[in-house]
C-alpha cells in the first residue's frame, strides 16, 4: 500500500522541515510548498490526502486557500487541518467557515499533531467507504432498507449528498466535519452530548485529546449557518453544565 500523502503549505522552513521530518518519520509521503499560490499548484496537479496549512503567508493568505479548494471539484473533499500560530476563537471560526476540518494552534505538540491527523483520515476513510457503498446501490437493482435521510424538528439531513434542508434555510451543503457533527447530534435527539463525547465519538480522539474549544466552535459555526437566530437557537441547544442536544419537539 502506498504511503498516505500529506501537503504542507508553510512558509516558516524551520517549522516546515520540522513538520515534513515527523510525518516522514511516520510513514507519511510529505510535499511542502512555500506559499498558497504554489500549494494550490501543487494540490490540482496530484490531489493529496491531506492538507495541512499556515494562515498567515505572503500572497494568499491560508483562509484564501482553504476557499480555493473547497470551491475546486477535485479538491472540495480533500481534508484541511489548519496549523497556525492565529489561534483565537475569531481565527477558528474563519478557518472552519472557510471549510477546514481541524484547527491547531502554534506552537504545538508532536504527538497532537499526529494524533488530529490519524484521526481526520479515518474519518475521511469512513466517510469515503460510505460514498462508495451508496453509490453501488444507488447503480443496482436493489432498494435499500434503509432511509438516506434524517429528519428531527423540520431539519432533513442527507446522508448521500450532505445537504441540510428545511424551510428556514433552504438546502445548504456541509463541510465533512459539520456532517459528521450534525448526523451525530440528529442520531439521537434529546440525548445530551459533552464536548468531551463529541471529541470522542465524532472526531474520534482518545480521552484527554483534542480541546473543547474545537467542538465550541464548530458548535457555533453550525449555528450561524442553520439557526434563524444563532445567540437564541432552538434546534442545537446547549444544555448548561453538560453540553448539547438536538432539539426533539415536533414543530409548532
Amino acid at each position: 500500500m502506498a504511503p498516505t500523502s500529506i501537503l504542507v503549505i508553510e512558509d516558516d522552513d524551520i517549522v516546515a522541515r520540522t513538520i515534513e521530518r515527523v510525518l516522514r518519520g511516520n510513514d507519511f509521503q510529505v510535499t511542502i510548498a512555500r506559499s498558497g499560490v504554489e500549494g494550490l499548484q501543487i494540490a490540482r496537479r496530484i490531489p493529496p490526502e491531506l492538507v495541512i496549512l499556515d494562515v498567515v503567508m505572503p500572497g494568499m493568505d491560508g483562509y484564501t486557500v482553504c476557499r480555493e479548494m473547497r470551491a475546486d471539484p477535485l479538491l472540495q473533499e480533500v481534508p484541511i487541518l489548519f496549523l497556525t500560530a492565529k489561534s483565537k476563537d475569531e481565527d477558528k471560526i474563519i478557518g472552519f467557515k472557510a471549510g477546514a476540518d481541524d484547527y491547531l494552534g502554534k506552537p504545538f505538540n508532536i504527538d497532537e499533531l499526529l494524533l488530529r491527523i490519524h484521526a481526520i483520515l479515518r474519518r475521511a476513510r469512513r466517510n469515503a467507504s460510505s460514498d462508495l457503498k451508496s453509490n453501488l446501490l444507488g447503480s443496482s437493482q436493489i432498494t435499500p432498507v434503509a432511509t438516506h435521510t434524517i429528519t428531527v424538528f423540520g431539519f432533513t439531513l442527507n446522508t448521500r449528498s450532505f445537504e441540510l434542508t428545511s424551510d428556514s434555510i433552504g438546502t445548504i451543503r456541509l463541510t465533512p466535519v459539520q456532517f459528521d457533527l450534525l448526523y451525530h447530534l440528529m442520531s439521537h435527539p434529546g440525548e445530551i452530548f459533552s464536548p468531551t463525547r463529541l471529541l470522542d465519538e465524532v472526531w474520534d480522539y482518545p480521552t484527554d485529546a483534542g480541546s473543547p474549544d474545537l467542538v465550541r466552535v464548530h458548535i457555533k459555526n453550525l449555528r450561524e449557518r442553520i439557526e434563524e437566530d444563532p445567540r437564541n437557537p432552538t434546534f442545537i441547544k446547549t444544555v448548561a453544565g453538560y453540553g448539547y442536544t438536538i432539539q426533539n419537539d415536533t414543530p409548532a
